[in-house]
């Protein structure tokens, strides 16, 4: 009997598929762009911040991957409308849409305005549904990529579980999470041929991360930066902070057909933090 090996190496590439990406500038939304491109897709980098965004994808072609930059607020369906053609007509298709873009901002709930919460709803949410709606349009048959695909939605652990002052950012979390599994089912249901994860970040070293902890001692729920961090350190059984290649690993297998029957699930990169 012969055995047929699966080729893995090529079963974990991405070349030939193309990705967006929301919020691609900096940090984790960055280190996805390069990931991918290094895994050999085509990356159109997305964000409000044109500079760092057009950094990125020099970087990116510095390095022989093939990238574009355009600038895109997610909460404006206008843009999303126009972005998603854009991308298919630059490189000829469209088979993974990151939704990373996302904000944040600590605050006890007695103190929150409702502006704040709205913003954040807006960006964390809006944005993620619009990016949800406007690729399943185009990677369905009969859409104007219509191969299927993989969306991969940005979550957080805050989105798992309560955490003092992030009220606001875990309900906008949490609603990622559920809304990553109702896409998942309608488009598994519909034979549609497009997966839907969440990735959810733990203590990832950014500078997002570093702003998390000083709004601790800002808000005298630690007494110093150290301290924040020591407490936070304290839970997870790993010890240290993630890095964003962390999360970029795991986007890049999610966005891989290695994930071919992998939908509807978080990811939880958190250092063995839910675990316990």
């Amino acid at each position: 009997m012969t055995i047929k090996m699966t080729d893995y190496k090529t079963l974990f590439g991405l070349f030939g598929k193309v990705a967006l990406v929301t919020g691609g500038c900096r940090g984790i939304g960055a280190e996805i762009a390069r990931g991918l491109a290094s895994a050999g897709a085509a990356v159109m980098v997305t964000d409000v911040i044109e500079a760092e965004g057009h950094a990125v994808v020099e970087e990116i072609r510095g390095q022989g991957g093939s990238a574009q930059f355009t600038t895109q607020d997610v909460i404006s369906e206008a843009q999303w409308e126009s972005i998603i053609p854009a991308t298919i007509d630059r490189f000829g298709g469209l088979d993974i849409v990151v939704n990373n873009a996302g904000v944040e901002k600590l605050s006890l709930i007695a103190d929150m305005a409702l502006v704040d919460l709205q913003r954040i709803l807006d960006v964390n949410v809006s944005g993620v549904f619009l990016g949800c709606k406007h690729a399943v349009r185009a990677m369905r048959p009969g859409g104007s990529a219509g191969k299927g695909g993989s969306i991969i939605n940005l979550s957080s652990i805050a989105g798992l579980a309560g955490i003092a002052a992030l009220g606001a950012y875990s309900a906008s979390k949490g609603a990622v999470r559920l809304l990553t599994k109702s896409v998942a089912v309608e488009c598994a249901q519909l034979g549609m041929g497009i997966r839907c994860n969440s990735v959810h970040p733990g203590l990832i070293k950014t500078e997002m991360g570093d702003r998390f902890l000083q709004a601790f001692v800002d808000l005298k729920l630690a007494p110093s930066v150290e301290a924040s961090e020591q407490a936070f350190l304290s839970t997870i059984p790993m010890g240290s902070w993630g890095t964003p290649q962390d999360i970029a690993a795991a986007t890049v297998y999610l966005a891989s057909d290695a994930s071919r029957y992998v939908t509807g699930t978080e990811v939880m990169v958190d250092g063995g933090l839910f675990a316990k």
